[in-house]
């Protein structure tokens, strides 16, 4: 599935000023050229632009974002960090593969992580954030099964408000990284038929425990949300 990169008909000179488009949540305006090439290749990945295991070459993306050898190999650096690259010596880089191995391994960080971030959101989210996440419920009523990319970002922005309620800017951070993995094996199921509208129509139980303040419940509900995640992926991998 491709990103919503619409850069390829600009100038070179232009690209790298050009508004920032992601499939991947949308992000505010990048701070740096490293920054915005991280984010740009990042959502190629995750997207499968850039498919799991495919050769990364420099100089296609150096052409197509219009930006220097320096920014795309601070980026590619940082995406390995990541474990979305890999530097092969004497082969080159490569996107990370996908594999069931991988895949329960995430889901055991990611049930521990997701879980605990979902009770301390229902224990420190505000009013501000309440409100939010009422808003996000009544969007689950009307969303459109057949809107993938309107389903896909809803399901980013309920995880990240959650994540923001949390009020622990470390556990923002490694749920992040996780959950940009595990979006990027959603991707891979959507291609292969898995059915995403179920998946975050689970949320709004969550969202509702949130909302009243019920941590136990959260916490459950968040758990089950991820183990059923890889349930999901496993019956079309």
């Amino acid at each position: 599935m491709a990103s919503e990169l619409t850069t390829a008909r600009l100038p070179r000179r232009r690209i790298a000023d050009a508004p920032l488009h992601t499939v991947v949540l949308e992000s505010g305006s990048a701070r740096s050229q490293g920054e915005r090439a991280y984010l740009l290749i990042r959502d190629q990945i995750i997207t499968l632009k850039l498919a799991p295991g495919s050769v990364i070459e420099e100089a296609r993306l150096r052409e197509e974002l219009g930006l220097g050898r320096t920014p795309i190999r601070e980026a590619l650096q940082r995406l390995a960090h990541e474990n979305l690259v890999t530097f092969i010596p004497h082969r080159g880089t490569f996107v990370c593969d996908i594999n069931l191995t991988d895949l329960h391994r995430l889901t055991e960080v990611r049930v521990e992580l997701e879980g605990y971030a979902a009770r301390l959101a229902a224990d420190r989210a505000g009013a501000a954030d309440r409100t939010l996440m009422k808003a996000l419920i009544a969007e689950l009523e009307k969303i459109d099964e057949s809107d993938v990319h309107g389903l896909m970002r809803l399901d980013q922005r309920i995880h990240r408000q959650v994540y923001q309620a949390t009020r622990n800017a470390f556990l923002q951070s490694m749920l992040e990284e996780s959950f940009n993995l595990s979006l990027r094996i959603w991707f891979l199921g959507l291609d292969r038929g898995i059915r995403l509208k179920e998946a975050v129509e689970e949320h709004r139980r969550l969202l509702d425990a949130i909302v009243s303040r019920d941590a136990d419940q959260a916490d459950a509900v968040m758990r089950q949300h991820v183990s059923g995640f890889e349930q999901a992926i496993r019956k079309v991998l």
